[in-house]
């Protein structure tokens, strides 16, 4: 089955967003093999009667100038241009996963006043960036502000703002307020100048909901709540919400004020302002109102500023019990199109890894495992060696970290299928091995290493090729560890062997010898007993 792409290079796998202007897909780049969001846009959403090509050209112009703000908190801009197969024009960011800002407020549970402080301080930082170029925003909302798992705010669709210069077209319809009502200016209801202030009033409407829970302003339509930010005073926080501070609510009707300049300065003093609601390094989070333990914390950029990043949480796997597995899988059979799906991947696979294009190969295996499990089993044999491909590809790519969890899975399901040392459990305790060794877990690895070898002379004895090429892997672990000792021990036992067998011309026994003739020269600690 042939992937559609774009641009003849990004090959789209799942819509992940949609809205007036476009679709947003979840692609592969072919030729960087990485995963990448392409933002699809129809020229006649934008604007009719215009050539593609002039649309193309003004959309490259200021997917430029998007790309110029660098900023964590603003998704890479890696490529833009007109796809002439489907007369579309692409945009190719940063593929950024997260929690949509708007999934945080709830009318009936208010936030801690630190969370929402958080979110708009992060707003802030990517606002001073983007309008120092200046770029602004046009459509700041909850539903364009991700959250990832660590708490840091991405600001997405940068892409189709327009720039404040007088010399690049706008893409929007002439006469056509740009923007969503809810957050939207004064001065862009009345189609006047949008200016840096245009954004944070938007930041104020953001900071109003989060603290609250419901918008700033009501209405039953699009065109009440446009009525109300042109006519209507907002409702004081405290009126609402007695136990915000006075501050907080001075500096958002500040941010809320009808006329541009009377808001504040820039971002940069939105920032200053909420910075006695940030808490200082150190300090335990809140988790009062509607916070909960699966939510990102926003305030963990503030408390833990620079913190290492925390170590990944194994994926889960389709394990069941064997004796589960057998009763289920009894009475299970494959159809038709399942064993179709299943032979597509191989085959896919297959042509993906030749082109060394391992996270794509990776991604297809990974689309086939779960629907197979769910009807075959997770210890059915089809589905094993979905797996194993899938992990062997990971580790191809150098992806260890997603691997090892997998490969322990793995091998945990040979060993009680097949037995501990069938060919399958033993390449995947070995894979493990290696991962960790990768990962620095150099004694698990070591242990895991012996564990290996330990099973192959059980079934092929000390000197088959496996066990000489596992032999050389601990030694070379040894040596890494500076355990001189060790590594001689292990590395002279096995050139004697590989004498022996393969004679001193063999590639292994030269590539032993040599590194036992640098343990010699570089010298280290002698055990009596050699």
């Amino acid at each position: 089955m042939r992937t559609e792409a774009v641009g003849d290079r990004y090959e789209l796998r799942d819509e992940i967003g949609s809205g007036g202007m476009g679709t947003v897909w979840r692609a592969f780049d072919v030729v960087l093999d990485r995963e990448v969001a392409v933002k699809r846009i129809s020229p006649a959403s934008i604007a009719s009667g215009t050539a593609s090509d002039v649309l193309a050209d003004r959309f490259q112009r200021e997917a430029r100038v998007t790309a110029r703000i660098q900023h964590h908190g603003v998704p890479q801009v890696y490529d833009a241009g007109l796809d002439r197969a489907a007369d579309e024009l692409y945009l190719v960011m940063e593929l950024v996963r997260g929690t949509p800002l708007h999934a945080f407020i709830d009318p009936d549970e208010s936030l801690p006043m630190s969370w929402a402080a958080a979110f708009a301080a992060q707003i802030c930082t990517v606002l001073s960036h983007a309008h120092a170029l200046p770029v602004v925003h046009r459509d700041l909302k909850p539903a364009n502000v991700l959250v990832t798992d660590d708490g840091a705010v991405k600001v997405l669709d940068f892409g189709i703002a327009a720039v404040l210069r007088s010399d690049v077209t706008r893409l929007t319809a002439t006469g056509m307020p740009m923007g969503t009502s809810r957050y939207m200016s004064p001065e862009q209801v009345q189609g006047a100048r949008i200016t840096p202030h245009s954004d944070l009033y938007a930041l104020g409407c953001i900071l109003y909901e989060l603290v609250i829970g419901h918008p700033v302003f009501g209405g039953d339509n699009d065109f009440a709540r446009m009525y109300h930010h042109v006519s209507t005073e907002p409702t004081p926080l405290r009126e609402v919400q007695p136990e915000v501070p006075v501050e907080l609510e001075r500096l958002v009707l500040d941010l809320l004020a009808k006329a541009s300049d009377q808001r504040p300065t820039d971002a940069y003093e939105v920032y200053e302002g909420l910075l006695p609601f940030l808490p200082s390094p150190g300090e335990q989070p809140e988790t009062a109102g509607a916070v909960t333990d699966a939510m990102p914390d926003p305030t963990l950029v503030f408390r833990r500023p620079n913190a290492p990043r925390r170590p990944p949480e194994s994926r889960p796997t389709l394990e069941r019990s064997a004796a589960e597995e057998s009763s289920v899988a009894a009475v299970r059979a494959p159809s038709t199109g399942l064993r179709e799906a299943i032979r597509e991947a191989f085959e896919r696979s297959t042509a993906l890894l030749e082109e060394e294009r391992y996270a794509q190969a990776a991604d297809v295996l990974e689309a086939a495992i779960h629907p197979a499990g769910e009807v075959l089993g997770a210890e059915n044999p089809n589905v094993l060696e979905l797996r194993l491909r899938r992990a062997a590809a990971m580790v191809i790519g150098g992806s260890y970290r997603e691997a090892l969890p997998e490969f322990d899975a793995l091998e945990a399901a040979f060993s009680r299928t097949a037995g501990p040392t069938s060919d399958n459990a033993v390449q995947c305790l070995l894979q493990g091995a290696y991962c960790r060794a990768e990962l620095g877990q150099a004694p698990q690895a070591l242990q895991q290493f012996h564990g290996v070898l330990d099973r192959i002379r059980a079934t092929e004895g000390d000197a088959s090729e496996m066990a000489r090429q596992v032999r050389l892997d601990i030694g070379k672990l040894h040596l890494a560890e500076n355990n001189v000792t060790d590594a001689r021990r292990t590395l002279q036992t096995l050139y004697d062997d590989l004498f022996l067998l393969q004679g001193q011309d063999d590639e292994l026994t030269q590539e032993v010898a040599a590194l036992l003739e640098r343990i010699r020269l570089i010298g280290g600690p002698r055990d009596p007993r050699d």
